[in-house]
């Protein structure tokens, strides 16, 4: 596993991985940072009542379910678009490798990536809005929270993404997916959390949202559903490892 790991951070080099990972982390740093403009924000950076940092929570969150969909899919797709290509998945039976352990090979591989560019996301809004001066108390178990569930959720759907570009060798299917679920995120804002449940995994960036503009305009804190997101982890583990087994008996 370590050798065919190594293999595979070897590939991403060559796969413009970087670029793709950078828009991932530079697309939601910048649309978040767009709440320093908004109006009272500066007037609320040393005011608690303000709730600055809750306010940028609830614009990098925004940013992720807008963003992160179609790039996860661009991820995945460039992890095993080259095998398509290039008859990888024959020339790793051949080695040894069947073609559901290259796909899990693939997924430890890329899915640190994920993990490291969504803490990138996270660290990288904070660090904005400390550097413009907010003063006020950085609220870390709700952020680090939301950091949490956010890499889950990021990964179930990068399983997703890279089954489904593994199964089907015209990669349009996956970016069409990953357009549809930009919009079933964006819809499921507007549905009740119960109904969010049944959009996995898209609507689990609703679920996630540790912070929500009421019609006044108000900002209130909410409680992100853990046990959903640990529920949905745990199943999309699980599928994943079922469905790459049956890939290993899968001719090539």
């Amino acid at each position: 596993m370590g050798r065919a790991v190594a293999n595979e951070f070897a590939k991403m080099r060559r796969l413009r991985v970087t670029p793709v990972v950078f828009v991932m982390v530079a697309g939601v740093l910048a649309v978040s940072c767009v709440e320093f403009t908004a109006s009272g924000f500066v007037e609320s950076m040393g005011d608690p009542a303000g709730k600055p940092w809750q306010r940028l929570l609830a614009s990098m969150s925004f940013s992720v379910l807008m963003l992160s969909p179609i790039l996860l899919a661009v991820l995945a797709s460039r992890q095993v678009d080259i095998e398509h290509q290039g008859n990888g998945w024959l020339l790793s039976r051949t080695s040894g490798l069947a073609p559901g352990y290259l796909c899990r090979v693939k997924f430890v591989a890329a899915g640190a990536v994920v993990v490291a560019a969504t803490v990138a996301q996270s660290g990288l809004v904070f660090a904005g809005g400390a550097l413009v001066g907010i003063t006020v108390v950085f609220p870390a178990g709700q952020w680090l929270g939301y950091t949490a569930l956010l890499v889950v959720v990021n990964l179930v759907l990068f399983a997703l993404h890279l089954l489904l570009s593994a199964r089907v060798e015209n990669q349009l299917l996956g970016m069409g997916v990953g357009v549809l679920g930009v919009f079933f995120a964006v819809i499921s804002t507007g549905l009740p959390q119960w109904l969010s449940h049944f959009l996995p995994p898209w609507g689990y960036y609703e679920l996630i949202k540790p912070v929500e503009y009421r019609e006044d305009g108000s900002l209130v804190s909410l409680a992100p559903s853990y046990v959903s997101v640990l529920a949905l982890g745990a199943a999309g583990g699980v599928l994943f490892l079922l469905v790459t087994r049956q890939f290993d008996r899968r001719e090539v």
